[in-house]
């Protein structure tokens, strides 16, 4: 049917596993940020703050295309953090996953672009690492579908209906 949708069991297996399978096509990597800015917001919060992407090429070149005069990267250099491989999955769905669950814990901050002008950046989270662990770990189960992120606990926690 050109208009029907094919539905897989949510036990259908991991949606990725940290070794591809022999026909599987590498997808890309999710990979975690944290920015070296000297802004005292983020200082005082270091190892809550990260930013999650995903990209197809290497993390390192993803990166480097944004200097440490980008907001992007909030005007500093960045760590990577941690980076988890992927395997037959829609790279951009991915990263929507990420947004749509770690919303709620988006940074409120506005810093100034190296040209004087305001930028608040989006991507940037408040969230512990471990939590962030947790949600590659909910995906590659399929159990993610079930959580919501309560930035009041600071935790990722069944959804409730």
């Amino acid at each position: 049917m050109p208009a029907g949708r094919h539905l897989i069991p949510k036990d259908d297996g991991p949606l990725f596993g940290d070794s591809p399978e022999p026909d599987n096509i590498a997808s890309g990597t999710i990979y975690v940020l944290r920015s070296q800015s000297t802004h005292p917001f983020l200082v005082e919060h270091r190892e809550l703050i990260y930013k999650i992407g995903v990209t197809g090429s290497k993390v390192e070149t993803r990166i480097a295309a944004a200097t440490a005069t980008d907001a992007i990267h909030l005007l500093a250099d960045v760590e990577i953090v941690a980076t988890h491989k992927l395997h037959n999955l829609n790279r951009t769905r991915l990263e929507n996953i990420f947004h749509r669950l770690f919303g709620a814990a988006q940074i409120d901050l506005t810093i100034d672009d190296r040209f004087g002008n305001p930028v608040k950046p989006r991507e940037w989270l408040l969230v512990p690492l471990h939590e962030i662990d947790e949600a590659v770990e909910r995906i590659r189960d399929g159990s993610i579908t079930d959580m919501v992120y309560d930035p009041k606990t600071a935790r990722l926690a069944a959804q409730t209906t």
